[in-house]
């Protein structure tokens, strides 16, 4: 039985071991909340990897929830706002101890990712004080089809990666047609971001039915990856 609009529309979910170590801070993309099946299962993954997982959705996303409307997605501003009142809750949670974890690992999903690059970049100056303590607890930050271009064209968003140091993993499927292998391969990056290729792998790591792989397979490689990337950053 699907549960009511009102109760889906919680602000946050904290899942796993609140005695982990780390807390990996997961951010929806433009068009799906953080209980999609992708969001979800991802989650589960992770939590059975040993980390915390601390999934939200934002506001405009809430509100298609409460009465049913679709809206796009709020500007970048207020994404980025939203974010720091996500970070500015997690450390009240991590002074009632609710959160142990004083390591942070970002992972964002598409729109997410880019938002989550933006708030760790030299492009985005955080005021808040609560927040900018969580931001010195980010050990690093993972793209999950990161949105390198508009499906439309357009040039490539490239600063909110590159005008940071922050450690970054991107995970990007093979077919993503935000942003092909080819695509990538072409542009130039600093030091300190590692890419790897989901195999025949849609902007949502779907692979085709004749591809020899399947989503799950995609999915634990991409958890794989994660665990990886996290125990190689400090």
């Amino acid at each position: 039985m699907d549960r009511p609009a009102s109760l889906l529309a919680s602000d946050y979910l904290l899942e796993g071991d609140n005695q982990s170590d780390t807390l990996i801070v997961l951010t929806h993309g433009a068009g799906a909340n953080m209980h999609h099946a992708f969001m979800q299962q991802l989650a589960e993954l992770l939590v059975l990897q040993g980390f915390a997982v601390y999934r939200f959705n934002f506001l405009y996303m809430q509100a298609n929830m409460l009465d049913g409307k679709k809206r796009p997605p709020d500007r970048a501003p207020k994404l980025l706002s939203h974010l720091e009142s996500v970070l500015n809750d997690i450390y009240h949670k991590q002074q009632q101890g609710v959160i142990t974890a004083k390591r942070v690992v970002f992972i964002g999903k598409s729109m997410g990712s880019r938002m989550m690059a933006t708030l760790t970049s030299n492009l985005h100056t955080c005021d808040n004080v609560e927040a900018q303590t969580i931001l010195g607890q980010v050990v690093g930050q993972i793209c999950l089809g990161y949105p390198f271009v508009p499906i439309k064209g357009g040039e490539p968003r490239l600063p909110p990666l590159n005008d940071s140091n922050m450690p970054t993993l991107v995970l990007q499927g093979e077919r993503d047609k935000f942003g092909l292998p080819e695509q990538i391969a072409a542009w130039t990056f600093r030091d300190s971001i590692e890419f790897v290729t989901i195999p025949d792998g849609d902007h949502s790591f779907t692979p085709r039915k004749s591809s020899g792989t399947t989503f799950d397979a995609n999915l634990k490689l991409a958890v794989a990856e994660i665990v990886k990337f996290s125990q190689s950053v400090t």
